[in-house]
């Protein structure tokens, strides 16, 4: 399979050489391998440039937006700008982050979960997170949930849930998306990734309430966006970011934000989510 794959970049010199590195020495070689370095003020691009010159199929674009880092809009604009350098003769189209290290068989294993279930959209193994000199699991969400870190897509799942929305939330409401037209999931639990930089930890005050109006715009409702929001906080271990979401949902709502689903994938998401919701309290 034909494997394309795009990494935002910003001021990420402290690891994409080692993200490159894990890449250029998989068992299966990616055709093509776009940095989009956006606005990087350190030496991303030089770090870029050396991999480039030794690898044909890895190439550099350099690209100038806001330095403000709002999770969502930010990284999937720089994703599209390096999506648009691209040709369409791929199978797979990836959206990588400049901040993680692949087992040299990831690439080659991710292939072979494609080729043996044709319905099977979207692919990926699991993050792991240095914690006191061990490797453990970034637990944030479900573990049969892809990580926006590191998506994979068979191109016609890619196209059938319109691409990526440049919201936050567009790493959940993908998945939901391809459930809808019939794609099945898959995360590898023997596939570690090391995730080099925790989850959100470079995010500002200005994205505090972003979660609360993903979780609107994807026409949650308030109930379900009541009960994953207290849960996000729990897991996070931080209750001010209940309220945080809860006033991102108000807000959304009070300025009548455009949704990113429509009304029947919206009642297809709120009837997902519910059936998630019953099953783990019945298994209780």
């Amino acid at each position: 399979m034909d494997f394309y794959i795009i990494i935002p970049a910003h001021n990420e010199e402290s690891s994409i050489g080692r993200t490159l590195d894990s890449l250029v020495n998989q068992t299966l070689l990616p055709k093509k391998l776009v940095v989009v370095n956006d606005n990087s003020t350190d030496n991303t691009q030089d770090i870029v440039e050396a991999f480039s010159s030794r690898h044909s199929w890895i190439s550099l674009l350099n690209v100038t937006s806001s330095n403000q880092h709002l999770p969502g809009s930010k990284i999937i604009n720089a994703f599209y700008k390096g999506y648009n350098e691209l040709d369409n003769y791929y199978d797979i189209i990836c959206k990588y982050d400049a901040d993680l290290i692949f087992p040299k068989n990831y690439l080659e294993h991710i292939s072979i979960h494609f080729n043996k279930n044709q319905k099977l959209g979207m692919v990926a193994g699991f993050c792991l997170i240095e914690k006191n000199g061990n490797w453990i699991l970034e637990n944030l969400t479900r573990k049969d949930h892809i990580r926006g870190a590191l998506k994979a897509y068979r191109k016609q799942c890619f196209y059938d849930i319109g691409k990526l929305k440049p919201s936050m939330g567009w790493d959940t409401v993908d998945e939901l998306l391809a459930k809808y037209h019939g794609w099945e999931l898959l995360t590898d639990e023997k596939l570690h990734v090391k995730h080099l930089k925790p989850t959100g930890q470079s995010y500002n005050k200005a994205s505090k309430y972003l979660q609360g109006e993903a979780m609107y715009k994807m026409r949650y409702g308030f109930v379900i966006t009541l009960l994953s929001a207290l849960k996000l906080a729990f897991k996070k271990g931080r209750f001010i970011l209940f309220k945080d979401y809860m006033a991102g949902y108000f807000k959304a709502k009070k300025e009548k934000m455009e949704f990113l689903v429509t009304d029947a994938e919206g009642l297809y998401i709120r009837n997902l989510r519910w059936k998630g919701i019953l099953n783990k309290k019945g298994s209780k």
